[in-house]
This record gives structure tokens, C-alpha cells and sequence, in this order.
């Protein structure tokens, strides 16, 4: 098969279109997923940068977020037959091969079947996005009908999402974006209220807006200093949750004072520690996604596709920022 190989940590340059081994299935409840598409997300290009989970383990193939057709089953799979169009997040740290190849062999536990509304690249940018959008709001955050949440950064791949996912369960949000055209953006996902920090202090606009008791949840998908504002503009008792590892200089003694309950989301920890139950829960989010997305109650912007030979232009243009949502390679038959 066709694969997209990190030969060595580096640039995109190290990324390089090569012909591997097609994957076998090993265990009776494997699934053979041709794919269609694969979804690209920032850990993608950190992954590539400083080296993957695995080291000893090179060269390795990226990519967590697939979308395919099933082309073989283990003995025992119940869920998926072969022709199914299904979408998952797996694999791609290092350990085990990723999503940007043709092939990938997946558990039948880890997968979901495809919205049927959307094509393989926009349902390949769902999965990491909005797993972490949602255990976020809902097992982190514990978001309730009526609470006020800022939601950072919310024209990007998980914050597009939250906007969204927060509003179906009654809350009232507010986000910061970075131009008028991410205003508009978010606005018509629902935002309540729309900040743009670079010309409006976000800590004093979330305040005023909140006739200066503070939001509810804050939901930090920046880091770095943007973690600290969020401790002040929540309320006292209230809940923080971040993406990111916290800074050297981050204010912990507001959070302190505030009393509030801070919690870290890392939708990778399941994969990570191998904790197969957990990694089927994530599953079941996306089951819900899917529901969600064909009935029109959830979008996903795919802002840009790239072939799968131009992988390494799209790392260039994730680093880079600036667009709505989200990214994806598409993979030729």
C-alpha cells in the first residue's frame, strides 16, 4: 500500500511517500478499513517535529483521525460488515501505524459508522476533535443546561465544534476568535457572544458580559497565557479546562482564590495507556456525532484537502494557521 512515512523528527520534509506492507488483521475482532480520508491535527505535527511516543520504533506513519470502507473482518466482529462506511480515531503515535496510508487495521471496538452525510474527508476531521470537544464539556467540565462558557479560540478544529456541542445542551456561550471573518464564523454555529482579542481585552469583555461574576466553564484550547485568563474571567466555584501543559508563569494563585476546579483533557490518554474500554466510550461519542450530524444538529468545517502525496504541504499549512475548522488528506483508490 501507499503510505505517507516519518523517516526522522524534523520538518515536514522528513515526510515521505513510500510502498509498505499492507496491514493483516491479527486478532478475530480486527477490522480492515480501506481509507478514504485522514484527518490532521496539531498533535500530527508534534508528533513530527520532536519525535513520536515510540522512538525506537521508526520510521512510523502520522495520523489518528481515519475514514474508509470496511474490506475484511475478524471472526469475530458483530458490528461491522464488510462495504460498511465507518470513521474512527486510532493508532498514528508511534506504536502502531497511523491513518495516513491506504490500509489500517482497527479493533471493531474503536469504530463508528460514518455520518452518512458527509464525504470521507470532512467525517475524517471529526473524531479527535470532537472526542476531546466533548469529554471537555461533559466529563471534565460537567457543562449543565443553563451555565455561561467561553470556549477559546472557537473558529478552530476543536473550539468550532464545543461551540456547537455546548449550545445542544442549553448553555449560553461565549468565544474569542481573531478576525471578523471568524466572528461571522462562529456566530452562525450559535455563539452567544463574540470577542475578538486582538483588539478587545477577552478577560474584561468575558466579565462585563457576565456582569463581572465570571463564566460558569472555561474551555482553554490555547494555553499559554490564555490558561491564566481564563482562571480570572470564571466565577468563583466554577470549572477550567485546558488542552495544554501549563505555563512556568501561569497564575495559580487566582485559580486558588477563586476556588476553582481545574481539570486537564487529553482525548489520547485511552490509546495512550492502552485502556480499551475507555477508547470504546470515545467510540460511542463519535456514534453520537454521527446521529448528530445527519439529523443537521452538528456541523464540521473542512476548511482545505490535500492528496495524500502532499501531506508535507499540509503540515506546512496546519503550522501556519489562520484557517476555519479543519484539515484532512484524502487518499486515492
Amino acid at each position: 500500500m501507499k503510505a505517507i512515512v516519518m523517516t526522522a523528527p524534523g520538518d515536514p520534509t522528513v515526510l515521505h511517500l513510500q510502498t509498505c506492507p499492507e496491514p493483516e488483521l491479527r486478532h478475530a475482532t480486527d477490522v480492515l478499513v480501506h481509507l478514504k480520508a485522514s484527518g490532521l491535527n496539531p498533535i500530527d505535527t508534534k508528533l513530527r517535529s520532536r519525535g513520536t511516543f515510540y522512538p525506537d520504533a521508526m520510521p512510523a506513519i502520522l495520523g489518528l483521525d481515519g475514514a474508509g470502507v470496511v474490506e475484511a473482518i475478524g471472526a469475530q466482529v458483530r458490528q461491522f460488515h464488510i462495504g460498511d462506511e465507518v470513521y474512527f480515531c486510532n493508532g498514528g503515535l508511534g506504536g502502531q501505524p497511523g491513518t495516513y496510508a491506504e490500509y489500517a487495521v482497527v479493533d471493531e471496538a474503536y469504530l463508528a459508522h460514518k455520518p452518512a452525510t458527509l464525504s470521507f474527508a470532512e467525517a475524517a476531521a471529526v473524531p479527535l476533535a470532537a472526542i476531546t470537544a466533548w469529554e471537555a464539556l461533559f466529563d471534565r467540565a460537567r457543562l449543565q443546561p443553563g451555565q455561561t462558557v467561553w470556549i477559546t479560540a472557537g473558529a478552530g478544529g476543536v473550539g468550532h465544534l464545543a461551540i456547537q456541542l455546548a449550545k445542544q445542551q442549553g448553555a449560553t456561550v461565549c468565544t474569542t476568535v481573531s478576525t471578523p471573518e471568524k466572528a461571522a464564523f462562529v456566530r452562525q454555529l450559535g455563539a452567544d457572544h463574540v470577542i475578538l482579542y486582538t483588539t478587545t481585552d477577552p478577560v474584561q469583555a468575558v466579565l462585563d458580559w457576565t456582569q463581572g461574576n465570571g463564566v460558569a466553564v472555561s474551555f482553554d484550547t490555547v494555553g499559554g497565557a490564555v490558561l491564566s485568563q481564563c482562571f480570572a474571567a470564571t466565577q468563583i466555584y466554577g470549572d477550567v479546562v485546558t488542552l495544554l501543559a501549563p505555563a512556568a508563569d501561569t497564575d495559580w494563585k487566582t485559580a486558588r482564590d477563586r476556588n476553582l476546579r481545574v481539570s486537564f483533557e487529553l482525548m489520547l490518554t485511552p490509546l495512550l495507556q492502552s485502556l480499551k474500554a475507555a477508547q470504546s466510550a470515545q467510540a460511542e461519542i463519535l456514534c453520537h456525532c454521527a446521529r448528530a450530524i445527519d439529523q443537521g444538529e452538528l456541523q464540521i468545517h473542512l476548511a482545505q484537502s490535500f492528496p495524500l502525496d502532499q501531506a508535507a504541504a499540509a503540515h506546512q499549512q496546519l503550522e501556519a494557521g489562520g484557517f476555519l475548522g479543519k484539515l484532512a488528506l484524502t487518499i486515492a483508490e
